[in-house]
């Protein structure tokens, strides 16, 4: 589908990867601490402008870097309580945060993406969600599985040049950046 073809109401709600969406990602590594977290350029100004667009802003995040112990929840949630605090004071809002923690090999309950458990626990706190109204933005093929398991429309950032070719059928639309995916969007 063509980008201008991408239309929404205030009616949908939108699903956000964390790192290589809405931070630097540190290949092989985890954002840790707060003073690792940066913030990618422009996300501040498009959680603004998505937070005009949808109904609600949902977070999911694998985060494997606690169940390797190289980090605690607890760091983990201090994180994302100075991110919130961040994204608020510029005039966005994200409603709720999933992070799946578990190892890989661990994953019982099935939160891990490309799993859709993640998904299903937004759906129990969150009834009225339609995931036929729903997208997810992420930067890796299991972000695109997570939507397309969950019945969501896929939006891939990165541009297309980072995609594997077996992966674009996983993907509804492209991105360089958040900002580019906010600009992007008519209602």
């Amino acid at each position: 589908m063509k980008n201008s073809e991408l239309r929404i109401d205030r009616t949908w709600t939108l699903f956000l990867d964390r790192d290589g969406v809405i931070n630097l990602h540190y290949p092989n590594d985890y954002v840790k601490k707060w003073d690792e977290f940066y913030f990618l350029e422009g996300v501040l100004e498009a959680l603004q402008i998505l937070s005009k667009y949808f109904k609600r802003i949902v977070l999911v995040t694998n985060q494997q870097g606690v169940g390797k112990g190289l980090m605690s929840r607890e760091d983990l949630d201090f994180i994302h309580d100075e991110m919130l605090k961040e994204v608020r004071k510029y005039g966005g809002r994200i409603h709720a945060i999933y992070a799946a923690t578990d190892l890989l090999t661990e994953d019982t309950k099935q939160l891990r993406k490309p799993n859709t458990g993640m998904a299903k626990q937004a759906k129990k706190d969150f009834p009225e969600l339609d995931f036929e109204k729903a997208m997810m933005v992420g930067d890796s093929s299991s972000d695109m599985l997570f939507g397309k398991n969950a019945g969501m429309k896929t939006v891939f950032i990165g541009g297309k040049r980072k995609l594997l070719k077996n992966d674009r059928l996983l993907v509804d639309y492209y991105f360089d950046s958040l900002i580019d995916f906010a600009n992007g969007l008519t209602l």
